[in-house]
Formats: structure tokens, C-alpha cells, sequence
């Protein structure tokens, strides 16, 4: 390889780890299975008790319409 070509790659490699470095922040980070599994329990035992909100304030709701 001649000089140029040599410190063209050179430079060339610099460039694209810093550009790498800027960007891998935009990469989720990684979850084990086991804490998935906890967060999706999780998320389970809130959502049926969100949907008995739900369920009651669509029964105040209708108690409160007026009747047709």
C-alpha cells in the first residue's frame, strides 16, 4: 500500500468508530428473559385492576347521563 492510501484508511477508520461511538446510544439496552418475565407479570397484575377503574367510571358515567 502506498502512503496515501495507507493514511486515507487510517483516517477513514478513526472517522467511522467515532461516528459509531456518537450513535450507540440510540441502542436499547439489553434484558435478561427472567426480568421480561417479571416485567410482563408486573404489567399484568396492573392492567386488570386499570380496567376495573375503567369499568367503574363507565358506570358513574352513566349514572350521571341523563335519561333518554
Amino acid at each position: 500500500m502506498n502512503r496515501k492510501k495507507k493514511i486515507n484508511q487510517t483516517l477513514k477508520a478513526k472517522a467511522k468508530k467515532a461516528n459509531a461511538k456518537l450513535h450507540a446510544a440510540n441502542k436499547s439496552p439489553y434484558i435478561a428473559k427472567a426480568d421480561r418475565e417479571q416485567l410482563a407479570q408486573a404489567q399484568l397484575v396492573i392492567a386488570p385492576s386499570a380496567s376495573e377503574a375503567d369499568s367503574v367510571l363507565s358506570d358513574s358515567d352513566a349514572a350521571h347521563s341523563p335519561a333518554l
